[in-house]
């Protein structure tokens, strides 16, 4: 009896500490036109019976089938690889493991313990958009020895988790679970090639972008920025120019193409003294040509919006939608826009005075109001739309206040005689004004706020205008235009997150290198944006993918992680189909992890 009632204890003990492996299988149940697929699991009983259970449901039958293209077969198979990658997984969790470590043992001298993992989800992406097929094409193209596949996602790898320069990306590359097997010599021949095939390149990463995300390319935005290099003279490219960060070094410029989604489709670099309007014409008849996109919206600035670019989108099933600019229209058109009166609601021709408007309703705070006249431009007939939003104009009165604030400041420190240099530069807002006692010319400053120039900035508070040959509906031509912001965020992010600038290399073909791999590390973020939902801010993205690190224990073992599981770690790992957040990894699990970032879809 005593032996039996051990044996008991021992039995329950095992179970709850999951000594067992647990089997997963794949299940339909439900009527037909109804039916669910679930992932079961099989177990056993207190009373030694066998039973199931849902684990995890993997999706409605028909919505399933539909992504696998009608085909059963495929869906099953790729059902039932979840079902194993699930079981895989759950036993793991289950399984104990005891590892005899010693106080008195030193760690193995030069051994790297600690190895980024941030990478995989970027290595799943790469595999996805078919980059060994892009690079292995070249290659054979070029006959060189080297791995230039592995070359060119360490260097995305990089410029997302630790951008530097080409020298630092190569040590640091060294740091992930999959360190470097070229020379540093090999990556900077490989810089020559990427220069060469920057178009094929940047061509097949669309098309192989579709297996990802679908590409909405009926709307596409283009922008223009520059960057900077640490040197006074210039060279090659390398002009001065018109800095869009005010600074007094020789620039390129990079003309950027963004689909309706906000991921980027296709650059190109110019010499930084060549006129923006120009830029636009090569790099859209890429796109049409090579890209198949021949039918768009032409979306931009009214800085990329002139006359010729109008002309260009005019043709072919193309049209435009073009921010229009209310301070350089001329007199009697400026005065119609910002004129109170016939402004109505996308929907209503009801005409409406907005001195009438009670701003303090939330529904009227957040209306778009707006009023439209034709314009005549050569063989162009054109649209201009004047909208208004007291909403808008909320947000422009709050940051012209705290620039005001700012200029306040700066009239009772040293940098009152700093110069306006740009449209959000608070010291454009002071006024220096040279005077005697009694009012002449004179030697003395007086510094103070120029009540004039904030009077005539605050006119135009609240209202946008928008250039069009579309015919559509309002709304959508305003919801067109409103999407523009994205494209400046992908400025932002290359510029502030992935630090593209300063630009560290000289060479010409380095120099577009350079900007290739930042495109295309743009290009994989952007999609990895899309597979977490959007639900996360960029630097909470990027936080958490540069500090997922794992710990080797041993040589012989495998890993534990390094970093706090959140939130956003769990939707990571939801998103890939992979986990990395156990107590303990063994290093062959982790190899089978690599491998599964390195499958295609």
């Amino acid at each position: 009896m005593i032996l039996y009632v051990l044996f008991c204890t021992i039995y329950g003990i095992i179970k709850k500490k999951g000594w067992r492996n647990y089997q997963m299988y794949v299940s339909i149940t439900g009527n037909k036109g109804n039916q669910d697929v679930y992932i079961k699991q099989s177990y056993r009983k207190d009373n030694g019976k066998t039973s199931s259970r849902i684990y995890k449901k993997l999706g409605k039958y028909n919505t399933l089938l539909e992504q696998f293209s009608g085909n059963e077969q495929d869906l099953m198979d790729w059902a039932k690889k979840e079902a194993e990658k699930e079981t895989l997984a759950y036993n793991q969790q289950k399984e104990k493991v005891s590892l005899s470590l010693s106080p008195l043992a030193r760690i193995p001298l030069e051994e790297e313990r600690v190895f980024n993992i941030g990478y995989l989800f970027l290595q799943k992406i790469c595999s996805e958009l078919r980059m060994d097929n892009i690079c292995r094409n070249i290659r054979n193209h070029h006959k060189f020895s080297y791995d230039f596949h592995a070359i060119l996602t360490d260097l995305i790898y990089a410029r997302i988790l630790a951008p530097s320069s080409k020298l630092s990306s190569y040590k640091y590359c060294h740091s992930l679970l999959e360190p470097p097997k070229y020379s540093l010599q090999d990556l900077y021949r490989a810089l020559s090639v990427l220069a060469e095939e920057s178009d094929f390149i940047q061509e097949e990463l669309y098309k192989n972008s579709n297996f990802v995300h679908p590409r909405n390319s009926k709307i596409l935005y283009y922008d223009c920025t520059n960057y900077y290099f640490e040197i006074e003279a210039e060279d090659g490219i390398k002009k001065y120019g018109k800095s869009k960060e005010h600074r007094p070094n020789p620039i390129v410029t990079m003309g950027l193409f963004m689909d309706a989604d906000g991921i980027p489709l296709a650059f190109d670099i110019f010499p930084g003294n060549q006129n923006e309007q120009l830029t636009l014409k090569p790099i859209e008849q890429k796109v049409i040509k090579d890209f198949n996109c021949s039918e768009f919206i032409f979306c931009s600035d009214a800085g990329l919006g002139g006359k010729n670019n109008r002309f260009l989108n005019s043709f072919g099933n193309r049209s435009y939608v073009i921010t229009y600019s209310l301070k350089k229209m001329k007199k009697e058109e400026r005065d119609f826009a910002l004129l109170p009166t016939q402004f109505k609601v996308p929907g209503s021709n009801k005409l409406i005075d907005l001195r009438t408007l009670d701003e303090s309703d939330p529904e009227v705070y957040n209306t778009i109001y707006y009023k439209e006249y034709p314009l005549v431009t050569g063989d162009m007939d054109e649209t201009v739309i004047i909208t208004y939003s007291p909403k808008y104009k909320a947000y422009q009165s709050k940051i012209r206040n705290a620039q005001i604030d700012r200029a306040k400041k700066m009239i009772q420190s040293s940098d009152k005689n700093r110069k306006g240099k740009g449209p959000n530069d608070p010291a454009r807002f002071i006024q220096r004004t040279a005077v005697t006692d009694d009012g002449e010319i004179a030697q003395k400053n007086i510094y103070q706020l120029d009540e004039s120039k904030i009077l005539e900035e605050s006119m135009y508070d609240g209202f946008y205008a928008v250039i069009t040959n579309l015919e559509g509906d309002v709304r959508e031509i305003i919801h067109i235009n409103k999407q523009r912001w994205e494209i400046e965020e992908n400025f932002r992010i290359m510029k502030s997150e992935f630090e593209a600038r300063p630009v560290f290399v000289r060479r010409e073909d380095r120099i577009k290198a350079h900007f290739l791999t930042c495109f295309i590390s743009l290009l994989v973020y952007r999609l990895l944006e899309k597979k977490l939902g959007e639900e996360f801010t960029c630097s909470q993205i990027l936080e958490t993918l540069r500090n997922m690190n794992v710990t080797l224990l041993s040589k012989d073992s495998g890993y534990i992680p390094s970093y706090k599981r959140t939130k956003l770690t769990d939707n990571l790992h939801s998103s890939f189909g992979f986990r990395t957040d156990y107590e303990f990894m063994r290093k062959s699990t982790m190899r089978t992890i690599i491998k599964e970032t390195k499958e295609k879809k």
